[in-house]
């Protein structure tokens, strides 16, 4: 199988770049694969789970969302938070999940706060369901 180089990019870090087979990550339409020799080009990414294939192991991430841009066999991804699985703290998570429902049934239906509040639902529950891969 080809390779092709992956780097994961935060505001507080920058993973290292690794040689990948297979990359899936969720976009905002649906969920989308990347493989060497794919289009060039710039994907929004949605909260959701990122999985990245090698030769020798598959790991899953958490994000909360960002871009992919893929250039000529290389992919970066620029997101606003990554967690490995094995990383995630299932007490941390629930317990932003109970905030995050809490607040959603104590709060008015201002627009601006029932996005917030709906980002970070999907936020907690996407970090539990990556956390048991």
């Amino acid at each position: 199988m080809v390779h092709f180089t992956l780097d994961i990019v935060t505001p507080t870090q920058n993973l290292d770049v690794i040689e990948v087979d297979y990359v899936r990550c969720p976009g905002m339409d649906g969920s989308f694969g990347i493989m060497a020799n794919h289009q060039d080009g710039i994907f929004s990414l949605d909260i959701g789970e990122i999985m990245i294939q090698s030769k020798s192991e598959t790991k899953f991430y958490s994000t909360s969302g960002g871009f992919a841009e893929i250039n000529e066999n290389e992919v970066c991804l620029l997101v606003e938070t990554i967690e490995l699985s094995s990383d995630i703290d299932i007490s941390r998570a629930e317990s932003a999940l109970k905030r995050a429902k809490e607040r959603k049934t104590k709060t008015t239906k201002d627009e601006v706060d029932e996005v917030r509040m709906e980002s970070s639902l999907s936020r907690a529950l996407n970090r539990l369901r990556v956390a048991k891969r």
